[in-house]
């Protein structure tokens, strides 16, 4: 099946790698390429590699063999202080929100404006930055209100707002619609899929969820023993006679 989206610029590309620890092999020769502007989604098993190849991915983890290039940098040839200037155009939605419980939402997001001051240099006043972000996820009245204040989905919309303030090219999300009920799942693919059209961001999709692969891809990889094994979109895998691929969307 010829994957390749013509016209379209590579944002990311991973070839060939290999993960090991001991003798569990992880990842098995993957092969990924995410383009400028798509919402690619990675499914696989729990332990097939995903979040290992994440990890590999923004360099907490080092790979045994292979290649991770990053809006055109090879990962492996960075020194730590250009990694971390890297990763401030990569943006991370973790699965838990990871919010500072002792923190108010303006501190949750004003964080990484402090961390990253090479970025934006010093500001004096951040509330601009902080409302834009709120604004695109539709919650710039919890400003001052704390986590423990925050339903489960909003506390996801902040935690999106967090990633955004520091206008990433590129969103990583890890399973975005777990814990959440069928209603407030919707509306955080809604939004996620706002922020691809009014950002156009490049986005990779860890879930487990096929209404969240359904809703939110532009094209789908199925991990299976640590490769690549299928890739194409939603309508295609879906449709496909082959056994491990019709255990996904059974």
């Amino acid at each position: 099946m010829d994957t390749t989206v013509p016209n379209l610029k590579p944002i990311i590309e991973i070839k060939d790698l290999m993960k090991s620890y001991g003798e569990n092999h992880v990842l098995n020769g993957f092969n990924m390429v995410l383009y400028e502007g798509e919402n690619l989604v990675i499914m696989g098993k729990s332990g097939s590699g995903k979040s290992v190849m994440i990890k590999c991915l923004i360099g907490l983890e080092e790979h045994d063999r292979g290649s991770i290039q990053v809006m055109g940098k090879d990962i492996s040839e960075l020194d730590r202080e250009e990694l971390d200037e890297l990763r401030t155009e990569v943006g991370f939605l973790f699965q838990g929100s990871a919010l500072y419980d002792s923190m108010t939402v303006r501190e949750n997001l004003e964080f990484p404006l402090r961390r990253h001051t090479k970025k934006f240099g010093v500001i004096k006043d951040t509330t601009p930055l902080v409302m834009e972000a709120l604004e695109s996820v539709g919650l710039a009245n919890t400003i001052n209100l704390m986590p423990e204040e925050l339903s489960g989905g909003m506390k996801r919309r902040i935690a999106l707002a967090r990633t955004l303030i520091l206008r990433p090219k590129i969103i990583l999300y890890d399973e975005p619609t777990t814990g959440l009920d069928p209603i407030t799942a919707k509306e955080i693919l809604m939004l996620m899929k706002s922020i691809q059209e009014k950002y156009n961001t490049s986005s990779i999709i860890i879930t487990h969820d096929v209404d969240c692969a359904r809703v939110i891809s532009n094209r789908m990889i199925l991990l299976v023993e640590g490769k690549n094994y299928i890739e194409g979109t939603f309508e295609e895998l879906s449709i496909s006679t082959d056994p491990k691929v019709q255990a996904f969307f059974k």
